[in-house]
């Protein structure tokens, strides 16, 4: 009897087990269709996260840019700074210099009996000469030119003749002197009207 009641037991199982895989289609097809559901909305979600990240990455982009091109125009200025600060002590030394020079060519001129002395004197100017050369330091002729508000400063006027017609130079009370492009000193002088 035991065998037939686990018989009966095993019978029913089976049934039970086949009407629970049988049961309506319609209730299978809800099932899929939620399970569709649930994953267009995940692959959704997954999309959101993706263009989050893109508009940040993006973001960050532009924020390099800027920070770049931020960097790369204070290394033009400090490099262009750094350059004016140069030349601008350069011509400041030079214009501290410039009536060394015109001192040493005073007592060049002057009459001298100790010819040792003098010697000595024009060595140390043409050193002065040779040392404004090297850094790029040129004499402006300003005698016989036409004046120029730019770079003489007329402290004279003299009557024309021939030889300095009118707005002409006539003479130099004390020469000018460029660096470069730059004017470190303007030529005082006549101009003949």
């Amino acid at each position: 009897m035991a065998e037939q009641d686990k018989l009966r037991d095993d019978e029913l199982e089976e049934k039970t087990s086949a009407e629970e895989t049988a049961e309506d289609p319609e209730e299978i097809e809800e099932t899929d269709e939620t399970d569709l559901d649930e994953d267009d909305e995940a692959a959704e979600d997954d999309e959101e996260p993706e263009e989050d990240a893109n508009e940040a990455l993006e973001q960050e982009r532009e924020r390099y840019l800027r920070l770049f091109a931020e960097f790369d125009n204070f290394r033009k200025r400090t490099a262009k700074e750094k350059l004016e600060a140069y030349s601008d002590a350069t011509a400041r030394c030079i214009g501290e210099l410039l009536p060394v020079v015109d001192n040493f060519e005073r007592a060049v001129e002057a009459p001298c009996t100790d010819e040792q002395y003098h010697s000595g004197m024009v060595m140390i100017l043409t050193q002065l000469r040779n040392f404004l050369e090297k850094a790029g330091v040129t004499e402006l002729e300003a005698l016989g030119a036409e004046f120029d508000p730019n770079i003489h400063h007329a402290i004279k006027q003299a009557e024309a003749t021939e030889e300095f017609p009118e707005n002409t130079v006539c003479e130099v009370f004390q020469k000018g002197y460029m660096l470069k492009d730059r004017l470190i000193r303007p030529a005082m002088v006549a101009v003949s009207s």
